[in-house]
């Protein structure tokens, strides 16, 4: 699932800075090895933060807005891996206060997915000491990298306490998040809102990149139409034909919606897409580059045709999952803001 770093789909579709092997953190998990954690309490920790000038506020065209200034809805956005690499690494955990980290994270999942939100809310996005992305693959340090995560979950934990507490002042939100991201934010669901007062107040969640089942929580329901709130989406893109061989995807109940359509079946034709964002940031690419099929556990797309997708040899199309989407995505954040703020005052 996360070998899409090395492919050049990585490359052409998104963070060029992340191609390339991983260096694997050395020796077992340790505390004594542990960065610092953050003090929510510092703008400096927060790679999006409605009171900074970051990446977030960034618009790919001009006819775009970005209402932050004004918007009554927060958006608390969790970002995918992008601890990778480190020369002579032997941390399991990224140190948030590395200038190249913190930069990779700005510059690439803050730009490329975040800005898809600001045109529904005030983005906070909290840096993390997020696990490194042998987390997923290692054999014989499976502890190690449990720790690992337990860690930056509760980075994620105390920054969106902080967030409810100093931030937030009552607002409705969404969450949003990929990969890394969405396992964390699938446990931030669990254990602070799903069957808690909070819920009422979270618009949607957009678990994005990591298979997320039907029954995931005790009581917040799959979005099944465009416009239905407190609830949540996911999906995982898939080039046709294909499908994960991991042993996590022998479940069969794993949510799939559909972001052409926002239903949890059927086909859309690549028509119904709005517009991709690749590479260029400074554009959105064409209209109906990828249809979109639920399928089996995964979303499956069409290959896409740009210059030089030949190079694209993988099926999984992961790291384009909000990428593909792009416009659509920004679209029915607003729909489903707009749809619940019209109940509250009804």
């Amino acid at each position: 699932m996360y070998s899409h770093f090395k492919s050049p789909f990585f490359l052409l579709f998104f963070i060029p800075m992340l191609a390339g092997c991983a260096t694997k953190p050395k020796g077992l998990f340790s505390t004594e090895k542990l960065p610092p954690a953050p003090d929510y309490g510092d703008l400096q920790n927060w790679a999006a933060h409605p009171m900074k000038t970051d990446s977030a506020d960034l618009l790919p065209i001009p006819e775009l807005d970005n209402v932050q200034d004004t918007s009554g809805v927060d958006v608390f956005f969790l970002h995918p891996t992008t601890y990778t690499r480190r020369p002579g690494n032997t941390l399991w955990n990224g140190p948030i206060e590395e200038d190249k980290l913190r930069t990779k994270t700005e510059k690439y999942p803050i730009r490329y997915q975040a800005t898809a939100l600001n045109g529904a809310g005030r983005i906070y996005a909290p840096f993390y000491r997020q696990a490194h992305i042998e987390s997923y693959f290692t054999k014989n340090r499976k502890e190690s990298a449990k720790q690992a995560f337990g860690i930056a979950y509760s980075d994620v934990e105390r920054a969106f306490l902080y967030f409810l507490e100093n931030e937030n002042e009552g607002r409705p939100f969404i969450i949003a998040s990929h990969s890394q991201g969405t396992q964390h934010a699938e446990r931030l669901i669990m254990r602070l809102i799903d069957g808690k007062a909070l819920q009422k107040k979270m618009i949607a969640a957009y678990l994005i990149g990591m298979p997320v089942t039907e029954d995931a929580f005790k009581e917040i329901r799959p979005c099944r139409s465009e416009i239905q709130t407190n609830c949540f989406c996911s999906w995982r893109t898939w080039k046709r034909g294909s499908l994960p061989i991991a042993k996590r995807d022998t479940v069969s109940n794993v949510l799939v919606t559909n972001p052409l359509t926002w239903k949890t079946t059927g086909y859309a034709p690549r028509e119904m897409n709005k517009g991709t964002l690749l590479r260029d940031f400074h554009k959105i690419y064409k209209p109906g580059l990828v249809d979109a099929e639920v399928q089996d556990r995964v979303l499956w797309v069409n290959r896409p045709r740009f210059p030089w997708s030949f190079l694209i040899l993988r099926p999984n199309y992961h790291i384009a999952d909000y990428n593909l989407f792009w416009m659509n995505i920004r679209e029915n954040a607003r729909m489903r803001v707009q749809a619940y703020l019209n109940r509250e005052r009804s």
